[in-house]
């Protein structure tokens, strides 16, 4: 797993607005598939919508950035005649890297079949998991050449996991699975560029509105996100960092994290560093700390001593604007009709997430770093 390279790119503005017809039969390789991305306004998760079985339904999915592979429900409802379960010692039970056969006496029918392969499917909005049938079938999504939406495509045989209907909880109304991107070799970006023969690449725009929409990229670029600008040319790159021990709910001992992590060295508040213990910024030798990239949090979480003295520099910063009674699950909360407006939201320090040097950096504007709560 931790051989896998993976470029992923994180944008933020609306790049293409995709619909998922029935597709027509038809020999064509893209140079990159979409999903698309909306952001649910209860949950505040991302969701994404493709279509699978036979014959095709929508299956709307949580997008989990750091997610194994595609899990769906298959005890409420899963219905496909091109349904194929993964057996025991199968070539796609070594991909998928299974190390259990599992046996179900009241099949056969969809996650329930006996001498097949599992894995454990992982709801990580909730930190729960189970045993679930590894499988195969039809996934159908868009494709695109970067600036405007191709023909639908379909992959015949996608390998994804049955999950069960309690590992719903705590997601959004409708949703039947998550759709995992992570560093594995069956997650989504894996098997659309094994499928297609494309990079093994992936962009996300995710919008911080639940009024507006983004996108998944799977491929090579480029990224228009208006006619003639292509993000891709003036995007700033830091490593990705393996995390040797997995974050997962259950894992087998040795297993690599499959989610993404970054190298924060320091952190600023209006320019200033904020003085902390840095060594918590990097991952320890049980897989503790370090910093990664998150799609089910919904809010930045920090370790507690960093997360109290990077508060304290912004409220230092701000010392001339009224502080308000906090509102969970928020500490510091102030007076919105003492803070000015911005083309980048709120006029509020700015707070940098340094990288690799000090000339990169991931900087968080305050629309961004700000929630609106009341008028």
């Amino acid at each position: 797993m931790a051989s896998i390279p993976f470029h992923f790119l994180v944008l933020c503005s609306i790049i293409l607005s995709i619909t998922f017809p029935i597709p027509s039969q038809a020999s064509f390789r893209p140079k990159a598939v979409v999903l698309p991305v909306t952001k649910d306004s209860s949950t505040l998760q991302y969701l994404t919508t493709l279509y699978q079985r036979t014959p095709l339904v929508p299956v709307k999915l949580t997008l989990d950035l750091g997610g194994k592979f595609l899990w769906v429900d298959c005890n409420r409802g899963y219905s496909s005649s091109s349904y194929s379960p993964a057996r025991c010692r199968s070539t796609q039970c070594s991909l998928a890297g299974s190390k259990i056969c599992i046996s179900c006496f009241t099949g056969p029918l969809p996650g329930c079949n006996n001498n097949t392969c599992g894995l454990s499917p992982d709801n990580t909005v909730t930190r729960t998991s189970t045993d679930g049938e590894v499988a195969r079938d039809v996934v159908v999504v868009g494709s695109t050449d970067g600036s405007i939406p191709g023909p639908v495509v379909s992959v015949p045989k996608f390998l994804f996991t049955c999950g069960a209907t309690f590992l719903l909880q705590g997601l959004p109304s409708g949703v039947q699975g998550m759709a995992g991107l992570g560093r594995t070799r069956i997650s989504l970006p894996s098997q659309f560029s094994a499928s297609f023969s494309f990079d093994r690449k992936f962009a996300i725009c995710l919008s911080s509105s639940s009024s507006s929409s983004g996108v998944a990229f799977f491929g090579g670029g480029p990224y228009m996100m208006l006619p003639g600008i292509d993000v891709s040319k003036s995007l700033i790159y830091t490593p990705l960092i393996i995390n040797p021990v997995s974050t997962a709910s259950s894992y087998f001992a040795g297993e690599p994290s499959t989610e993404y992590f970054i190298g924060v060295k320091s952190i600023k508040v209006n320019g200033k560093q904020v003085p902390l213990n840095a060594s918590l910024l990097s991952i320890g030798k049980e897989g503790n700390g370090g910093t990664k990239i998150s799609t089910v949090n919904p809010y930045t979480v920090m370790q507690t001593s960093i997360y109290k003295a990077v508060v304290g520099a912004f409220v230092k910063e701000l010392s001339q604007v009224r502080r308000v009674a906090p509102v969970k699950p928020f500490r510091a909360c102030f007076d919105s009709n003492s803070i000015g407006s911005t083309r980048v939201g709120p006029g509020v320090p700015q707070i940098d997430l340094v990288l690799q040097s000090s000339s990169v950096y991931w900087r968080i504007f305050g629309a961004n770093s700000m929630v609106q709560v009341k008028e």
